[in-house]
């Protein structure tokens, strides 16, 4: 029990480690949480600051969950349910960390780096190519990032079930997009309103995405 809790503590901090403020600082010298959609995350780091630091961020960002999973798994050598809720923390972790006072990103790196160890280790690994299968055909007729997210997302609990044959691992899948569905709301509000209509919003091919000014009080 206690080297249990001991992998959703480590988990929680090592999704907390912020790499996407770390690699702004360094690189602009800015708050990443005042730039573009505020989001702490290797999408808006893209967007914000360039293609370098935003691959940084995602190496960094994928490396957590795995990270997380790997010293539960091999390191403390906990039961699956406690390996699971370590992967778990490391999204809870990156969507608010403690070191940026609770303010985080969406937790898609993070989940897709618990999952490259996950899935391998539980006897499922084609379940990753099923995954990132249905992201790129999303992606490909829609050119929207977050949608194909969103449906990678809708695809996972199906993924642990049918895959993994695993009660728990379903329920964890459900919980994790729960939790970035929670974080991806006002960004998908935000960009609805902007697009003007649900055909513009799902669809991103050739739109131009306008520049979003710095986030600060007093500011939508």
């Amino acid at each position: 029990m206690i080297n249990g809790i001991l992998a959703v503590v480590i988990g929680y901090l090592l999704g907390s480690i912020p790499s996407a403020y770390l690699a702004t600082r360094i690189a602009k010298g800015a708050d990443i949480r005042r730039l573009g959609g505020g989001n702490v995350g290797g999408l808006n780091t893209f967007r914000e600051v360039g293609l370098w630091p935003a691959a940084a961020v995602g190496i960094v960002d994928v490396g957590k969950g795995a990270a997380a999973v790997a010293v539960a798994l091999w390191l403390l050598e906990v039961s699956t349910p406690f390996v699971l809720l370590a992967g778990l923390a490391s999204v809870v972790g990156h969507n608010w960390m403690v070191f940026l006072k609770f303010s985080g990103g969406k937790g898609m790196g993070a989940t897709f780096g618990a999952l490259f160890v996950l899935l391998p280790v539980y006897g499922y690994p084609l379940g990753l190519t099923f995954l990132f299968g249905v992201i790129l055909v999303v992606f490909i007729v829609t050119r929207n990032v977050a949608l194909s997210m969103g449906a990678g997302l809708v695809v996972l609990p199906f993924i642990a079930w049918f895959g993994m044959r695993s009660g728990i691992g379903t329920i964890m899948a459900v919980i994790v997009g729960t939790i970035i569905l929670v974080k991806f709301f006002p960004t998908a509000r935000t960009a609805l309103a902007r697009a003007g209509n649900m055909k513009d919003f799902i669809f991103e091919r050739g739109q131009k995405r306008p520049k979003e000014g710095r986030v600060g009080p007093g500011k939508p």
